[in-house]
């Protein structure tokens, strides 16, 4: 089945199998390797990327649905020579240790940030009409859905706090 993805700003037309995850796409078609398979279930994060701004488990998605949509991932985000504000702070904070989950934890904190600039609230979000504050509790809940094994957590919110304060 042909797809056709914008992949960090480069159009793809690829022939998949109407089966292949997002993920698989991003890994073997397009040897994008930063997006992680972790859990294949959707639960630790590690293939977080953001598909038209928007993060998502490119685990449990098949490319086939994404035709058409602009997908973001770690590559997409910044390059070593050239990394965006959110991953200066993940090293100026320590905020990785073995550093498999922080492909994921910076695709989805980049989205993070944007919803909380949108003023979308959390589920511990005080105040449903003005802006969050990004307090350990909200940052915290915001990222649940990456999980970190070697509970490099204290600093991966640090980073995020730094990042945020850089682009406000």
């Amino acid at each position: 089945m042909q797809t056709n993805l914008t992949i960090n700003g480069t159009p793809q037309r690829l022939e998949l199998d109407p089966r292949t995850t997002l993920l698989d796409a991003l890994r073997h078609h397009l040897g994008l390797t930063g997006s992680k398979k972790g859990c294949d279930h959707g639960q630790c994060g590690a293939c977080t990327v953001m598909v038209n701004g928007r993060r998502i488990n490119a685990c449990l998605t098949l490319a086939c649905m994404h035709d058409g949509d602009e997908v973001t991932t770690i590559e997409g985000i910044g390059q070593p020579d050239n990394l965006s504000p959110l991953q200066q702070a993940f090293v100026s904070e320590d905020g990785f240790q073995c550093g498999y989950c922080t492909p994921g934890q910076i695709c989805s904190a980049t989205a993070m940030l944007e919803e909380v600039r949108n003023g979308w609230p959390s589920h511990v979000t005080d105040d449903l009409d003005g802006g969050a504050d990004l307090t350990t509790e909200e940052i915290s809940e915001r990222m649940s859905g990456n999980l970190c094994r070697c509970s490099a957590y204290p600093n991966i919110v640090e980073a995020i706090r730094k990042a945020a304060g850089e682009n406000a």
